[in-house]
């Protein structure tokens, strides 16, 4: 456990697997800031990617940015449990300062222990204290100092201006998305009616066969009727019948 009192809004700070702290510094111990991750860190769920909250207790905001396992790899798993946590006087910095503060602190930690080679879950409770130095001096830096704050606002916009282009492309294909089913919609409608004309032909084909069907039949009759009347007429003596007219 490291502690300082050197003047900064930022009054604690901390890396946590879990529930387990691995590495934080303590600017200001009068303020029991130091006693906020125990009754927040329970709370926090690791199920969604740099998931980042804040938890209000009595006079202090609780800025959190917890990690996911889908964010890494098979082999660096054990990282989608860290939490990085910094404590701050109510309305002391803005958020964008404080979670510019953690983007860059979630950076350099996992600079210094890279997740391929370590399994954060294995680790004892500060088994990360090496870190704390660079914890303290990154709370002063960016917390005390223009530039710092300079630094930590770029990183929140850097993340602000990422997200919103995460967003354009999927705006862009939803709407990429949208012209393909108005495609579809119009070739849906043209086959609608062309079934529609096929429909009014086909019923039109059937009326025209029928009407050739029964001019075919009385046709037919016709013949049959010529026929028979050969038929009768040649054995009568056509063309005078005479056979079968006489008396």
């Amino acid at each position: 456990m490291a502690s300082s009192s050197t003047a900064t809004p930022l009054l604690y700070a901390c890396i946590a697997h879990n529930t387990s702290i691995l590495s934080e510094h303590i600017a200001s111990a009068s303020s029991k800031a130091s006693s906020l991750p125990a009754l927040i860190l329970p709370k926090i769920g690791h199920s969604t990617p740099s998931a980042k909250a804040i938890h209000k207790a009595n006079t202090h905001l609780v800025n959190s940015l917890a990690l996911s396992p889908s964010e890494f790899k098979a082999n660096q798993a054990s990282a989608g449990g860290l939490t990085f946590m910094v404590v701050t006087a109510e309305a002391s910095l803005s958020k964008d300062i404080t979670f510019g503060f953690l983007a860059n602190l979630q950076k350099k930690f996992l600079a210094e222990f890279d997740p391929s080679t370590t399994d954060f879950s294995e680790l004892p409770a500060y088994g990360c204290a090496s870190f704390n130095a660079t914890l303290k001096n990154m709370m002063f830096e960016q917390g005390a100092t223009q530039a710092g704050k300079a630094d930590a606002l770029r990183t929140a916009q850097q993340e602000i201006e990422g997200v919103r282009e995460i967003m354009t492309e999927n705006i862009e294909r939803v709407l990429e998305r949208g012209d393909r089913m108005a495609l579809l919609v119009d070739k849906t409608n043209q086959l609608g009616t062309n079934a529609q004309d096929f429909r009014v032909r086909s019923r039109g084909l059937r009326r025209r066969m029928w009407w050739k069907n029964v001019k075919l039949m009385v046709l037919l009759c016709l013949v049959v009727i010529f026929l028979i009347y050969l038929f009768v007429g040649f054995g009568c003596g056509l063309p005078g019948w005479s056979r079968c007219l006489r008396k």
